[in-house]
């Protein structure tokens, strides 16, 4: 027994701690600075960041993006190419994209 409440509170304490925005999106309870939500050829880009955290979705569905060891930004869809910033790599993303969509499944459920 003692086992399992062992195993409990450390995943417990392991799961971040997240909020949901208007829009429903889990985000961690730090607010999203760096913010952008604009149409950039027909599509929506959303999101933000904070020095942590990088949140983007482009038209409501979730693009990964990571942050590299110079600061620069690379997307899932463009990962052969550093941006400067989240939104620029949103926007490349999109330009990689085309008239296809991203899936809808986040890295976070797979």
């Amino acid at each position: 027994m003692f086992g399992v409440g062992v195993a409990g509170g450390t995943a417990a304490a392991l799961t971040p701690v997240v909020t949901a925005d208007e829009d429903g999106v889990q985000a961690p309870a730090q607010r999203l600075r760096n913010t952008f939500d604009e149409m950039y050829r027909g599509r929506r880009i959303h999101g933000g960041s904070t020095a942590e955290y990088t949140e983007i979705s482009v038209d409501g569905r979730p693009l990964h993006v990571m942050r590299r060891a110079d600061g620069s930004y690379l997307s899932m869809v463009d990962h052969y190419r550093s941006y400067p910033t989240p939104l620029a790599a949103a926007r490349g993303a999109v330009d990689e994209l085309g008239g296809a969509q991203l899936s809808p499944a986040s890295m976070q459920q797979l």
